[in-house]
């Protein structure tokens, strides 16, 4: 770049880097059911959510602006380890690990006191310890429900998901609100009353051959 300014030289690079996540693709249909959406757009949307609902954020008081840099943050690790689908059993058994190899590369692109800050909120997303934390996490949840009920059911059909899986997904929701977990549940409810989810697995159809 022709600059003595190293410090400067590595937030660039790290801001070409993070351009990646655009290039992500999550399993979450766009509303209007033309494509799934991509890391970026996913970040982006659950960030601005988090400012519209943070009136509802169980704890009264949280720190908004820590919210939305850890919402922003705390995908950037799929850069390297990819999306994995919220019900693979296969895929998250290693995510951590795929995840955590991820951050020690990508956030050390940065400054060393911007790497530790970095990382630090993606610590602290995973560890869901702190009420802001438990608000992004419900942000996390929250956005790709929404999502698969104005698809009228979007991934949930599309892989076979059955309302206790969802219900078992989301109702971390709780502890970032109780009040957008019934808002939630009360979804739910209706997905599965208007056919977008299933409460089981259908059997397979039969054919029955008559002899003549």
């Amino acid at each position: 770049m022709g600059t003595d300014n190293s410090r400067l030289e590595k937030q660039i690079q790290f801001i070409i880097e993070i351009d990646k996540l655009k290039k992500i693709v999550r399993q979450t249909l766009l509303t209007d059911h033309s494509r799934k959406e991509n890391d970026a757009e996913h970040s982006w949307h659950i960030a601005l959510m988090s400012v519209l609902l943070s009136e509802y954020a169980q704890e009264k008081g949280i720190d908004l602006l820590h919210v939305v840099t850890m919402l922003l943050v705390h995908d950037l690790v799929e850069i390297d380890a990819g999306d994995t689908f919220c019900y693979d059993q296969k895929g998250n058994a290693d995510k951590l690990e795929r995840e955590t190899k991820a951050a020690d590369r990508i956030f050390n692109i940065l400054p060393e006191d911007q790497a530790a800050s970095f990382r630090s909120l993606w610590d602290e997303f995973e560890a869901g310890k702190t009420a802001e934390a438990r608000f992004a996490a419900a942000m996390d949840r929250l956005q790709p429900l929404l999502h698969n009920y104005n698809t009228e059911g979007g991934t949930w059909k599309e892989h076979r998901i059955l309302k206790d899986q969802v219900i078992i997904r989301n109702n971390a929701i709780e502890k970032g609100s109780s009040t957008l977990w019934a808002f939630a549940a009360q979804l739910i409810d209706d997905a599965v009353d208007k056919g977008f989810l299933m409460t089981n697995v259908p059997e397979p159809c039969t054919r029955v051959v008559h002899d003549d």
